[in-house]
C-alpha cells in the first residue's frame, strides 16, 4: 500500500517521500537499526553515526583497510605570474609507498596573489587530466590512460583545455579561493581494467577485509581526496581549516563519501551526483542501483550488487550519507534537464538529512513550497543548501558562483 501511495505522490510532486522504518521507507536518521531513538549529539557521534558509516563502507563504497602509507611531496613546477599575475601556479607530485609498492599523483594548484594568507581552498578531482582543465600551456600533461579520445585513450595537446569551462580558476582566485585538482586516474583509471594500476593493490596487500567489501574506483577516488588534505595541512599558503570539497557527477559521489568519512573537509558540495551520490536509491529514477552496477561494476564494492532492483532492502539510503556531513555545511546542486541524476531524489535526500543538523542546533534545508524549487533559485539560508540550475548534466560557472557564495557565509 505504501509503495502505491508513494508512486501517486511522486507523480504529483516530483519529490521522493519516505515512511519511517518500514521496509518500503527510508531509514530514519536518528534511530538505530535496533530501534533506539538518538536524542543527543553524544549518542549520534558515538552510536548512530558510526553505525551508518560502517553500513555505507561495507555495503556500498568499500572498507578502507587503514594501511599506513608513507607520503612524500615534490614541487614539479611553480610560477607566481599565472593567470596574468593573479595567482601562483604550483604543480606537486605526491608519492605514496606501502607494502613494497609505490604510486604517484600530481596536484595542480592556483593560489591567489596579493591577499592575506593562508587562503581557503576548493579541491576536487577531474576526469581527463589536469592539463584538460585549463588552456594554460605550462600545466603538465599526464602519461596515464585517459577516457578521451575513445579508442586511443592517450593524452594529446589538442585536448588541452577541453574541460576548462568546468574549472573557472581565474574567477575563484578573484574571489580569494585557491583551487586544487588531481586527475582521478592517478588513483584509479575510470575503466573496468583499472584495478591493477590503481592505489588499491598497495592498500589491500595483506588485508583481511573480505573481497566483497573492498573499495573500487569511487572508494579509491575518495581516498585520494583525503590525501590532498594531507598536503594542505603542510602548505603554509593554504588554510586547512577552510576546505571546500567539490565533486561533479561520479566524482560528486566520491566527494560525498570522502566528506562523510573525513571531517577535515569544512564544506562539502555535490553537483549532479545522482545514484549512489546525493539521490535517494528508493526513488528508483534515472540511473538506479541495477543500472549503475551493470554499467560500472568497478565503481562500488561487490556487496552493493545485492541491491540491484532491490533498493528497499538497503539498510541505508543517501539521505543518511548526507547526514554524515553534519555539522559541516552541505550543498547539493542539481540540473533541470538532468533526469538521469534524479534531481527529485537529490532534493529529497537534502531535505531528509536535516534531522542530523537540527541535533546540532543548525538549520536544515528550508523550503515550504510544493515539489522542487524553481530553477536558478538557490536555497542557501540553512546549513544545508540546494539549487536546481537550468540546463543539462554539467558543472558551470553558475554552479561555482553559488557554491562560493555559500562558502563565503562560513569563511568570510
Amino acid at each position: 500500500m505504501y509503495k502505491r501511495i508513494a508512486a501517486i505522490l511522486l507523480s504529483v510532486t516530483g519529490v521522493s517521500l519516505c515512511f519511517g522504518q518500514q521496509a518500503d521507507g527510508c531509514p530514519p536518521v536518528l534511530e538505530t537499526r535496533d530501534g533506539v531513538r538518538v536524542t543527543t549529539i553524544r549518542e549520534w557521534e558515538r552510536i548512530r553515526r558510526p553505525e551508518i558509516l560502517e553500513l555505507f563502507a561495507t555495503q556500498m563504497y568499500g572498507v578502507d583497510p587503514g594501511t599506513k602509507v608513507k607520503t612524500s611531496y615534490r614541487v614539479l613546477e611553480e610560477d607566481a605570474r599565472a593567470l596574468g599575475g593573479k595567482a601562483t601556479r604550483r604543480q606537486v607530485r605526491m608519492t605514496f609507498a606501502a607494502n613494497g609498492m609505490e604510486r604517484t599523483a600530481d596536484m595542480l594548484l592556483y593560489i591567489p596573489n596579493g591577499v592575506r594568507r593562508p587562503v581557503p581552498v576548493i579541491v576536487g578531482l577531474n576526469f581527463q587530466g589536469n592539463y584538460a582543465t585549463t588552456s594554460d600551456p605550462a600545466v603538465l600533461m599526464t602519461d596515464r590512460w585517459v577516457p578521451y579520445p575513445k579508442g586511443i585513450n592517450r593524452p594529446a595537446d589538442s585536448l588541452r583545455g577541453r574541460a576548462a569551462s568546468r574549472w573557472p580558476y581565474e574567477r575563484a582566485v578573484e574571489r580569494g579561493y585557491a583551487v586544487a585538482t588531481i586527475f582521478n586516474g592517478d588513483f584509479f583509471s575510470d575503466r573496468r581494467e583499472g584495478y591493477d594500476g590503481s592505489v588499491l593493490p598497495m592498500l589491500y596487500a595483506g588485508s583481511t577485509v573480505p573481497d566483497s567489501a573492498r573499495m573500487k574506483a569511487v572508494g579509491a577516488w575518495a581516498w585520494g581526496l583525503s590525501r590532498a588534505v594531507d598536503y594542505f595541512e603542510k602548505a603554509r599558503e593554504l588554510d586547512a581549516r577552510r576546505i571546500v570539497l567539490l565533486g561533479h557527477s561520479r566524482l560528486g559521489k566520491a566527494a560525498l563519501w570522502a566528506g562523510a568519512s573525513d571531517p577535515r573537509f569544512s564544506v562539502v558540495v555535490s553537483n549532479d551526483s545522482g545514484s549512489t551520490g546525493a539521490a535517494l536509491a528508493r526513488n528508483k529514477r534515472g540511473e538506479n542501483v541495477e543500472r549503475i552496477n551493470r554499467n560500472f561494476p568497478y565503481w562500488f564494492a561487490d556487496n552493493y550488487k545485492k541491491y540491484n532492483d532491490n533498493e528497499f532492502a538497503l539498510p541505508v539510503d543517501q539521505h543518511l550519507l548526507l547526514a554524515l556531513v553534519a555539522p559541516r555545511p552541505l550543498y547539493v546542486g542539481s540540473a533541470s534537464r538532468d533526469q538521469w541524476a534524479d534531481p527529485a531524489g537529490e532534493f529529497g535526500a537534502a531535505r531528509l538529512c536535516g534531522d542530523a543538523y537540527r541535533l546540532y542546533g543548525l538549520r536544515p534545508l528550508e523550503w515550504k513550497g510544493e515539489g522542487l524549487p524553481p530553477v536558478n533559485t538557490p536555497l542557501q539560508k540553512g546549513d544545508v543548501a540546494y539549487h536546481l540550475r537550468e540546463g543539462k548534466h554539467d558543472i558551470t560557472l553558475y554552479d561555482w558562483e553559488r557554491y562560493m557564495d555559500f562558502a563565503d557565509k562560513y569563511f568570510k
